[in-house]
């Protein structure tokens, strides 16, 4: 349960969004309190909370959970991009090869697939240099939670330009930095997750998945809700589901403001999306599957929601494709039916199988495409038959 009584702690972290902290000129600032300084690397750490994920799942929980330094979690990191780039034939030794080649004048490079790591790394590699060439231009904001003599920082904004620093100093041998980084330093009690949520979404890259959190953040806080310090699992966030700004009026514009002026309808699909099953966020992150695509997923069951959006990356289904093959998909959906005659649909199916021994296998290819006029949607339903047949299976072991 929330703690009560928790108005005054509220009204603060919305005071805290100020026009002069999200422009980033510490030359505006006339609170005394906040800071810019330069910083050790080894001072600062990412907020575990935050919705938005630089590294990768698993990296992310490994380093949260202390068992990776920033400089084991990019190692591991790199090592993931270079299996990947080599299974595509793109093999690797230095960071910097992933870069494009500036006197490349084909269009060989606007054809490359990447990975989402490989885009990743990529992106902070290209970051990284931008830092070191011309400077760290916006320091990075971060809330002093040092305790006695033991000096700690927790970055509310700019996580990846600490990634990119870590990166630059460790694995690009150009770099001859003194292994601090500009920051703006906010007080505990002035920290704002409205502030960090205006800077997520005012920049590119935020993922569907990643707003979805968002959303549950700034939710949670207004509710009264104790926000961690500590790494998190999907489910702190799921709580917001039974949360709403129905009580919380007066909270409705500003959470609408920080998520990026979305209307109050597109913040409850946002929401739901939390819905999903962990393995199908983590794909959808990865991926950046648009929220048009995933409001449909959730709408089945569970069980199934990783494998739909297997199917969304590997043959890139449109919205329409996705909603027919989650229509189809509703049919497995657990639950009690009050109804004891079998559906229309399962007894077309099952009289299928009686004629299964005289039907070629090219000759259902052949009806599905004319029947879809679309070889990846044929696909999709073949692997939707495929699922269903094998629940059909496992459901007549237990009989």
């Amino acid at each position: 349960m929330p703690p009560k009584n928790q108005t005054q702690r509220i009204d603060e972290l919305l005071g805290g969004v100020t026009e002069e902290l999200l422009m980033g000129n510490p030359q505006q600032f006339e609170d005394n309190s906040i800071r810019v300084e330069r910083l050790l690397l080894e001072m600062v750490r990412p907020d575990p909370v935050q919705p938005r994920r630089v590294l990768p799942e698993q990296l992310h929980f490994a380093f949260h959970s202390n068992r990776l330094t920033p400089t084991q979690a990019l190692k591991e990191l790199v090592q993931l991009v270079q299996i990947a780039a080599r299974q595509r034939g793109r093999p690797f030794n230095n960071v910097l090869e992933l870069l494009p080649n500036p006197d490349d004048e084909s269009d060989e490079e606007q054809s490359i697939h990447l990975s989402p790591e490989e885009q990743l790394l990529r992106d902070l590699v290209n970051l990284a240099i931008t830092i070191r060439d011309d400077g760290q231009v916006n320091p990075l904001t971060v809330v002093d939670v040092s305790q006695g003599v033991t000096q700690q920082f927790r970055i509310e904004t700019g996580e990846r330009r600490y990634w990119a620093t870590w990166l630059l100093r460790d694995f690009i041998s150009s770099y001859n930095g003194d292994g601090m980084i500009p920051s703006i330093i906010i007080p505990i009690e002035r920290s704002s997750v409205f502030r960090q949520a205006k800077e997520n979404t005012a920049r590119s890259g935020l993922s569907a998945i990643a707003m979805a959190r968002q959303s549950a953040l700034l939710l949670l806080t207004v509710h009264g809700y104790e926000i961690p310090s500590h790494v998190v699992s999907n489910d702190f966030y799921r709580q917001a589901l039974d949360l709403d700004l129905r009580s919380k009026r007066e909270y409705t514009e500003a959470i609408l403001s920080a998520m990026g002026g979305v209307k109050k309808g597109y913040l409850s699909y946002i929401k739901n999306l939390l819905k999903l099953s962990d393995e199908a966020l983590e794909l959808a992150d990865r991926h950046n599957i648009e929220e048009y695509k995933l409001r449909y997923v959730v709408t089945v069951s569970p069980e199934f929601h990783s494998e739909i959006v297997r199917q969304i990356i590997d043959f890139n289904l449109t919205s329409k494709q996705v909603k027919e093959l989650c229509e189809a998909d509703g049919l497995l959906a657990n639950g009690p039916d009050p109804i004891e005659k079998l559906p229309a649909q399962a007894v077309r199916v099952a009289k299928v199988t009686q004629s299964i021994s005289s039907t070629a296998p090219q000759d259902i290819a052949r009806a599905l495409m004319q029947q879809e006029g679309d070889i990846t949607i044929a696909r999709a339903r073949l692997h939707a038959l495929q699922k269903l047949l094998s629940e059909a299976e496992h459901y007549l072991k237990s009989e």
